[in-house]
């Protein structure tokens, strides 16, 4: 869809429903502009309104939903397509997989439009066709219901992008203009006309409340390579608005840490690129080194395993930084949801609250001493062990979950590094 309304002349705006990290990667790639995350579990009603008008143009802002329309945390529908569609007043395309169907998917469409009555779905496209006359089955079923068919995709192997255990493989790892040549191939069968043309019927924004940002006052060394590179455009943009400069490393192939007040070490596939990150070893050594001597280290995910003892997998063993005494073990259960937590005075909060977040991950932490300190209790979700979750040591927090940044954490973390750079 974005190929087919830039290739009409449109400037698209991609974003992405809920915390995923990795579709917003193949977005930015077929756009040429960074998709920005709408997640109403993590951000709020009035997060996800803002961020959206901050960040629109004046070209078309295309959304891209998750799992399915009316899919949200839990039962309540919360953070669903449908939910955060209603809050932008956005029209919907519903896209059916028509490969095993055929009268059937009016059938689908009609359930979708019946099951709310505010169901805003004004155009379909049909996906995996496998010839006309299937396509024109489809189409005449449809027909009665009154919303027009934008799109017509057929069954093609060249359409399909690789995946692995987390979904998608990183556009950061694609070939160059893989993503994009996908786009450009399946831009034909979109009708980019009508397209617009929904897109015109949506609703008026408010106005955006911006911040004006602080001037600088710390260094924010950020881990970005094929190992960690899970971050949202809106958690950097927030550290710099607090007075952070951000400078990128590669912990897999960097020669050395740059001069920094801190580190932000996001998610990824560090279990992935194992190998690699075990060869850099004076890296290894230099995140260590930084966090023992008192430095604000701040990792999630991916950057919680990096700090462990050793990484092991299918692959092997490979040694990691070893700043905690512990060891990550890759599993075949995935942890995947929202969470709720709580949490003590600690790098990211200068006062205890609560907050969301979300964790999916494959991995356990093994082998942790029983007197390990933790930040967050978990009021939803798993963590690291018995509802507990963001590890502590020096001036180091390492959690599983992913949280989106308010303007508090953000200035929380911003202070500690400025803090650091004074002593």
């Amino acid at each position: 869809m974005i190929a087919a309304l830039a290739g009409s002349g449109h400037t698209v705006q991609p974003f992405k429903v809920g915390p995923d990290y990795i579709d917003p990667g193949h977005l930015s790639a077929a756009s040429g502009r960074e998709a920005i995350n709408l997640d109403v579990w993590l951000m709020g009603r009035g997060g996800v309104l803002n961020s959206f008008v901050r960040n629109s143009g004046p070209g078309i802002s295309l959304v891209e939903g998750v799992m399915g329309y009316y899919d949200g945390a839990g039962s309540s529908g919360v953070s669903s397509t449908h939910h955060v569609s209603s809050i932008l007043g956005a029209p919907v395309v519903l896209v059916l997989d028509a490969s095993r169907a055929g009268r059937s998917v009016a059938a689908t469409a009609l359930g979708f439009m019946r099951f709310r009555r505010n169901h805003c779905i004004r155009g379909i496209i049909l996906n995996r066709l496998g010839s006309k006359r299937h396509e024109k089955i489809c189409r005449d079923a449809l027909e009665p219901l009154g919303v027009p068919v934008v799109g017509c995709i057929p069954r093609d192997a060249r359409f399909s992008l690789p995946s692995r255990h987390l979904g998608l493989v990183p556009a950061i790892e694609s070939r160059p203009g893989a993503i994009s040549a996908v786009a450009r191939g399946i831009a034909p069968f979109v009708d980019a006309a009508a397209l617009a043309r929904i897109a015109r019927t949506a609703g008026p924004l408010p106005r955006s409340k911006r911040t004006m940002p602080r001037k600088k006052r710390a260094v924010i060394a950020v881990a970005l390579d094929s190992s960690f590179n899970f971050y949202y455009k809106e958690n950097l943009e927030s550290l710099r608005r607090s007075g952070a400069e951000l400078v990128f490393f590669s912990p897999s192939s960097g020669g050395r840490l740059p001069p920094c007040d801190g580190l932000y070490m996001g998610g990824g596939f560090p279990e992935v690129r194992g190998a690699g990150l075990e060869k850099n070893a004076r890296m290894r050594s230099a995140v260590k080194k930084f966090a023992e001597d008192g430095g604000p280290v701040y990792a999630e995910c991916g950057g919680l395993m990096y700090l462990t003892r050793s990484i092991s997998g299918e692959s092997g063993e490979h040694k990691m930084a070893g700043l905690f005494d512990a060891h990550t073990h890759m599993t075949k259960k995935v942890k995947l949801g929202y969470t709720r937590c709580s949490t003590k005075k600690c790098l990211i909060s200068a006062i205890p609250r609560k907050f969301h977040g979300h964790e999916f991950h494959y991995s356990e932490i093994r082998g942790l001493p029983r007197d390990s300190k933790f930040a967050y209790t978990l009021l939803a979700g798993s963590g690291i062990r018995d509802g507990m979750d963001g590890l502590t040591v020096y001036n180091t927090l390492a959690s599983y979950g992913h949280v989106f940044f308010d303007n508090a954490m953000a200035d929380r973390l911003v202070d500690s590094c400025a803090s650091y750079s004074r002593s």
